[in-house]
């Protein structure tokens, strides 16, 4: 027993990932809530990946880049989808990073992996306050709360791992304030 609790403190992201595995697969075994979003899509973004900035940073400058940074994409075409019966638009230009993934999970959960779809449309409308119609026009201001909503419910629709998405739910209801502030500063 105890070199079992030695191997799992030594490898703990490991055992951090495992625990949370079987947590949702507990959780997922009995938690069917129906989704209050419907969403569509006919097809994936397209996306490119943009180069993550560390020329010009000098050696430790770009160290940090490396480290700590994140890579953003840009939707290389619009994205058309369908939620709640109206027809939206990612117009292609629009650059975000994925889902924030915490770096040392991100090695099991990629922020452009299972939560792709649910993040990019979150990231747009966290960026905007709104998201768009396929004819250019807003569908009317979203709180912060609303986005959280309409992320976990597409990602619970698209990739069923109903643990995981309230995860990511919680954690951007606990701290996503601080892109949602941030983005409200630009504008």
């Amino acid at each position: 027993m105890e070199t079992l609790i030695e191997l799992a403190l030594t490898f703990w992201m490991f055992t951090v990932a495992a625990v949370l595995i079987l947590i949702g697969a507990v959780i997922n075994l009995f938690d069917r809530r129906p989704v209050e979003v419907r969403f569509s899509a006919p097809s994936m973004p397209v996306l490119e990946p943009l180069p993550i900035a560390t020329k010009g940073k000098g050696f430790w400058g770009a160290i940090i880049m490396w480290l700590l940074g994140t890579r953003k994409w840009k939707v290389a075409r619009n994205w058309n989808y369908t939620l709640d019966g109206k027809k939206m638009v990612i117009p292609a230009g629009f650059e975000f990073d994925g889902a924030s993934v915490p770096k040392f999970l991100a090695s099991f959960l990629s922020p452009v992996g299972v939560l792709l779809i649910g993040g990019l449309v979150h990231d747009y409308g966290y960026k905007y306050a709104t998201l768009m119609t396929r004819d250019k026009k807003d569908v009317g201001p979203l709180t912060q709360k609303d986005l959280d909503e309409i992320f976990r419910d597409i990602n619970i629709q698209v990739n069923g791992f109903y643990f995981l998405n309230y995860l990511a739910y919680w954690s951007l209801r606990v701290a996503g304030f601080v892109a949602w502030n941030g983005h409200r500063k630009n504008d």
